[in-house]
């Protein structure tokens, strides 16, 4: 997918919309070889999806051994939305806590006093720092079941649509 194609779905308002939720499900290959599938916090800053995490959690050297992932952000209501993100994961050892997961997390239903124990707790667990999980988009997709539709759904209509015709 050329670097415009990609920039043309992401920048579509439902893409937007997509990209402003608070969780995608991260899916990483393990370092025993199995699937894995994590719902994760993550940023947008215009060109990557940033997430972050701890030093010591077990996707980081499977992400080292096998950076490709596969994103997926998707709504709970009918029809779904769905973006799926597909790119290489990059890790960025970071000293404090970095502002993408402040930022990732800053549309969870707290109130103020909430927020700042919670910040308070974070920065306590991790005051040695996070790793950011950073992947560039290398190919994408949105379904939104009314403009477009998984391809084998495509791939169906196409189908039912030749056979009306003829």
């Amino acid at each position: 997918m050329q670097p415009n194609e990609i920039t043309e779905v992401l920048n579509r308002p439902i893409s937007q919309e997509m990209l402003a939720r608070d969780l995608t499900r991260l899916a990483y290959i393990a370092k025993d070889g199995t699937p894995r599938n994590v719902p994760i916090a993550f940023a947008w800053n215009g060109s990557e999806i940033v997430m972050c995490t701890s030093k010591n959690a077990p996707k980081l050297p499977a992400l080292r051994n096998n950076p490709t992932v596969a994103l997926t952000i998707d709504t709970e209501v009918h029809p779904p939305k769905i973006l799926l993100i597909r790119g290489r994961a990059e890790l960025d050892f970071v000293g404090g806590i970095p502002d993408e997961y402040l930022q990732a997390t800053s549309t969870y239903e707290m109130t103020p006093e909430q927020r700042v124990g919670w910040e308070a707790e974070v920065r306590s667990l991790y005051h040695d720092g996070m790793v950011r999980i950073v992947v560039t988009p290398t190919w994408v997709k949105l379904i939104d079941f009314e403009t477009t539709l998984p391809s084998a759904v495509e791939e169906l209509v196409r189908q039912r649509e030749e056979r009306h015709h003829s």
